[in-house]
């Protein structure tokens, strides 16, 4: 029996005690907003103190956590170290995540076991990775007992609201620098690349009047509703823009939420929306933000009277690839070929995650975990989100023999 072998078999001989690991992770609601996500640090230590694996729990300051709009975050690193010398690995996960909305069949906290998957808000996305990454660490250490380097595991509460809380904290605090990571993704790819986000917040401001009057008062909604068809017509022009990184095709621009007026009987005197932009890799975050500010207040200047206030909510970086990724990339697409029986492409994505902190700050790092091939198939931030077993069993196995891997 070879070392992979007796790793997957350990794997499968605990992978009942794996899934009922998820179950209670899953069964604390981590919903951000509002972001009260200490509790489930709190259990997640508690889950990880009985596998004899004693987490650190460094909290935020609580008013830091409520000048970035949330409740509470502590966030928890697992250090197992093995011998002078070797790499250390990290292996990153986020505990947050939107809450559950409208339309599911099943208990977003139940951690519910229908036809082969696991449903729930963060089954796949990505408390599946706090299980898999946890148990290919024990499977590690009961099987390969590795003699040199050391593992740890980052599980922190601020990936939807950017990092800076989250992987940021711990990394501007100085409380790791590991030399490579793995953070939670999907299994049938491993991502080393990925767009960058700009949120915005855009108020527009007009004047409140009476609706049988409607010319003594300046109509926001109207003001509002040129700037928008202004950055709707940006989208058709972004369609132009492509990108060379497989997996990623052009940037998009998304307003997700808006709200303005007191009544219908009344001229609107504020409107107020927030815009998404995500950027690809090629893109210059400091160009992007000057052009959609730029578009906005071309828009509101056509509408006398409308006066406009910009916040930038959100300025994430895409993540480019390192050089020294190269090991991670290897191992990956090496074991996960062997185990999902295709190959493991590594490519890029259009999502925007957490990595790109450890990479700004020069650690190597890509995306891999437990997952399907597309978010569109883990309903991650829908209804119904699930993670299919078999998929977070292999992927649990893919990570062990890449851990084994990386420490030999």
């Amino acid at each position: 029996m070879t070392d992979y072998a007796k790793l997957d078999a350990w794997i499968d001989a605990h992978f009942d005690e794996e899934v009922k690991f998820l179950q209670q992770l899953v069964q604390v609601p981590t919903d951000t907003p509002p972001g009260n996500n200490a509790p489930h640090a709190e259990r997640t230590a508690e889950l990880l103190k009985d596998f004899g694996l004693d987490a650190e729990k460094h909290a935020v300051p609580a008013q830091e956590v409520k000048d970035y709009g949330l409740e509470s975050i502590t966030n928890l690193i697992v250090r197992r170290q093995y011998g002078s010398g070797g790499r250390t690995v990290a292996l990153n996960a986020h505990g947050d995540v939107v809450p559950p909305g409208e339309g599911w069949t099943h208990d977003p906290y139940g951690g519910e076991i229908v036809d082969g998957s696991l449903y729930g808000r963060a089954a796949a996305v990505s408390k599946s990775d706090f299980a898999s990454f946890t148990f290919a660490l024990r499977a590690l250490e009961a099987v390969a007992k590795p003699t040199k380097g050391s593992i740890e595991l980052h599980f922190t509460y601020d990936e939807e609201f950017g990092g800076i809380l989250g992987p940021g904290w711990l990394l501007e605090k100085g409380l790791t620098k590991p030399d490579l990571m793995i953070a939670a993704g999907f299994s049938y790819e491993v991502v080393t690349a990925h767009n960058g986000c700009l949120q915005m917040e855009v108020t527009v401001h007009g004047k409140m009047a009476h609706a049988a009057v409607p010319a003594t008062g300046i109509d926001a909604l109207q003001g509002a509703t040129k700037i928008l068809n202004a950055l709707y017509a940006q989208n058709t022009l972004y369609q132009q823009v492509t990108s060379k990184v497989e997996g990623i095709t052009h940037p998009y621009l998304n307003v997700g939420r808006i709200e303005g007026g007191t009544n219908t009987n009344v001229v609107p005197g504020k409107v107020v929306f927030k815009l998404d932009r995500r950027m690809i890799p090629e893109e210059n975050p400091v160009e992007v933000e000057a052009n959609i500010r730029q578009v906005i207040a071309d828009a509101a200047a056509e509408s006398a009277g409308i006066t406009v206030e910009i916040k930038r909510m959100l300025l994430a970086n895409s993540m480019k690839p390192l050089a020294g990724n190269k090991p991670l990339v290897d191992a990956i697409q090496k074991h996960g070929g062997e185990l999902f029986g295709e190959p493991v492409k590594a490519m890029g994505t259009p999502l925007y995650t957490d990595v790109r902190l450890y990479v700004e700050a020069g650690i190597p790092g890509v995306i891999y975990g437990a997952g399907p091939r597309t978010v569109l198939e883990s309903h991650a931030k829908r209804s119904d989100e699930r993670v299919v077993l078999e998929d977070l069993r292999r992927a649990t196995k893919v990570v062990a023999r890449t851990l084994s891997d990386l420490l030999a």
